[in-house]
């Protein structure tokens, strides 16, 4: 049996985003529901978040954010040869999102599939981008994490509505001749079924339901050793991090996992303030932000880790465009 022939390794070749428009802030929440903008604040560090209008579809998002990262790697639609798209919130399950959104963007009969692993999507995306290209079965991978979490929010339950919000971010990858142009490192994932019922929605008509004290305490305490080994699997120390990206979930979440990871020179992104929590879109999305404010140069090492509802985690080291 003949095998295909693959490349020493994969990188990252380019980002793209997409948010709505609309921006709904805690003054906003505070009229409708029981809460403040202090209180949201101070629990989960969010000052307004960005929601889709009702016109607005996950693939329109994700087509956005996909058309922004292919036109930013210099490729064009015929170069890409699988399309994966990581979300939690398809509007149907059939037909798949990636190949509606391989359709509107040129590409001819990629291959293409969705992946749900809620919140650590991306990162499990990245992986599965990454493996192909090593192993032949793709040559250009266009990656997008995109969610439209607002339409499974009930938006009277202060404990959902005030934390989920609506984006898409994208990247493309690409193989490298040598191991040592090496841009994606080896994913240290896993999952803890156990805590399932934390975070989930009960059937096709309910809305999102999350135990977030028991998620928190779950968070802080099980994944910066998760972090440590992503480091330690890609030959980085942390004290060489350029930068943290954590999913974001929740502020004081993140920052509890980067006290705990040994990197204080590293920058942590604090999207989530003004994005809120994006689920599978919010790594992309605060990288592409850090990367339009200048504050990453390119081949930094930054540390990425994913988390989420399943429960699922995933982390791995990468390297700037």
């Amino acid at each position: 049996m003949r095998l295909t022939e693959g490349s020493a390794g994969a990188r990252i070749l380019a980002f793209g985003d997409y948010q709505p428009s609309r921006v709904v802030t805690n003054d906003e929440l505070a009229a409708t529901v029981d809460t403040t903008d202090e209180w949201i604040r101070s629990r989960v560090g969010i000052a307004s978040r960005p929601i889709a209008g009702p016109d607005e579809t996950l693939a329109d998002m994700a087509v956005a954010a996909g058309g922004k990262a292919l036109a930013a790697s210099g490729l064009s639609p015929e170069d890409i040869d699988l399309v994966i798209v990581a979300t939690c919130t398809p509007e149907a399950p059939i037909p798949n999102t990636a190949a509606t959104v391989a359709r509107r963007l040129g590409i001819s009969a990629p291959g293409a599939y969705d992946l749900n692993a809620a919140c650590a999507g991306f990162c499990y995306a990245l992986a599965s981008a990454s493996d192909a290209v090593r192993a032949g079965t793709a040559r250009h991978v266009l990656l997008i994490g995109a969610e439209k979490l607002s339409q499974w929010i009930d938006w009277t339950d202060r404990s959902t509505c005030i934390i989920f919000a609506d984006g898409a971010g994208a990247v493309v990858v690409g193989p490298v001749a040598d191991p040592a142009d090496a841009g994606i490192g080896p994913v240290v994932w896993g999952s803890a079924g156990d805590m399932a019922d934390k975070i989930y929605i009960p059937d096709r008509n309910g809305f999102i339901i999350q135990e977030g004290q028991a998620v928190f305490r779950w968070a802080t305490t099980a994944l910066h050793p998760v972090a440590k080994k992503a480091c330690e699997q890609a030959g980085v120390d942390p004290a060489e991090l350029a930068a943290f990206v954590p999913h974001q979930a929740n502020l004081r979440i993140i920052e509890a996992i980067a006290r705990r990871i040994g990197a204080p020179q590293a920058l942590v992104a604090d999207d989530i303030v003004t994005a809120g929590n994006t689920s599978s879109a919010s790594i992309p999305l605060a990288i592409a932000r850090m990367l339009e404010r200048g504050e990453l140069a390119s081949g930094a090492p930054v540390l990425l880790l994913g988390f989420g509802a399943g429960i699922c985690y995933a982390g791995q080291v990468i390297t700037v465009p």
